[in-house]
């Protein structure tokens, strides 16, 4: 291999890697039939005339395996988290308890279940999408060295070893998902 010129794996690698974190964020957020902290995260509220995470105007915690509680800080906002969480898709119905909203889960249907298993495929395929276009740089950063002179040989070794991390990316997102769609269907 030359020695003045090389490609940059590890920031390939890096990058790759925020993808499937990425992955695993969105996976978190989706609905199990199972009580999550994550669920809510991507919640905004409306606080002090700004969008607020809603872990930033209260407690978030999961006493039983059916049931998140929002703990508010601040009893003005009370019915702006309520209205952010009927507002957000969740499928969950809110019920107040002075500053302490709790969110009973309720079991998922068989059409719900489906409707998220579709999600989470979607969800799957952007990663999949993120990695191909890591691939892509790392080719076209293979291109360009091969114009400031990288042999044939180290061209097909960087090549390789760039598609053999596209392929572990990618089988890892495969796994991911079909972990995640197991437990979507579990019953």
């Amino acid at each position: 291999m030359s020695d003045d010129i090389d490609i940059d794996i590890d920031d390939l690698e890096r990058r790759m890697e925020g993808a499937m974190t990425s992955l695993r964020h969105e996976f978190g957020t989706l609905r199990t039939g199972r009580a999550s902290a994550t669920m809510v995260e991507p919640i905004m509220v409306d606080a002090y005339g700004a969008l607020t995470p809603v872990n930033q105007v209260g407690t978030i915690n999961v006493p039983e395996p059916r049931m998140v509680t929002i703990n508010v800080w601040d009893k003005a906002l009370v019915s702006k988290v309520e209205k952010a969480i009927r507002d957000s898709g969740l499928g969950i119905n809110p019920q107040l308890n002075g500053t302490i909203i709790m969110l009973p889960i309720p079991e998922l249907n068989e059409e719900r279940r489906r409707e998220l298993t579709r999600v989470a495929a979607q969800y799957a395929e952007h990663a999949r999408v993120a990695v191909r276009n890591v691939r892509r740089d790392g080719m076209d950063q293979i291109k360009k060295a091969k114009g400031d002179g990288m042999s044939e040989d180290d061209q097909k070794f960087w090549h390789d070893e760039i598609q053999a991390l596209t392929d572990r990316y990618i089988a890892a997102v495969d796994k991911a998902l079909e972990g995640k769609q197991a437990e979507i269907m579990q019953v």
